[in-house]
């Protein structure tokens, strides 16, 4: 089961490089400040830690506009399914 926060952007991991498309990023920018985050991004939270692996770009559109936080589906987990994520 997931929940639903506002999480603080330089509290979330993200142990994976990813290559964002800019020109998604771009578009994503324009559209959250218009109506905001829609979809909030995956985290998951271990051990007190968050991690994040997926909505890559909506993540790097909000830190590009300065936002401070960021909403997030939180899904506990422990740390063998995070190394799953890893690997």
């Amino acid at each position: 089961m997931a929940d639903i926060r506002e999480l603080p952007i330089e509290q979330i991991h993200r142990p994976l490089p990813r290559q964002n498309d800019p020109a998604k990023v771009r578009v994503l920018m324009e559209s959250i400040q218009m109506v905001g985050l829609q979809e909030p991004i995956d985290v998951l939270e271990v051990e007190g830690q968050y991690y994040g692996f997926s909505g890559c770009h909506r993540y790097e559109a909000c830190t590009r506009l300065g936002h401070p936080t960021i909403r997030c589906r939180v899904r506990r987990a422990t740390p063998q399914v995070l190394r799953m994520h890893l690997a």
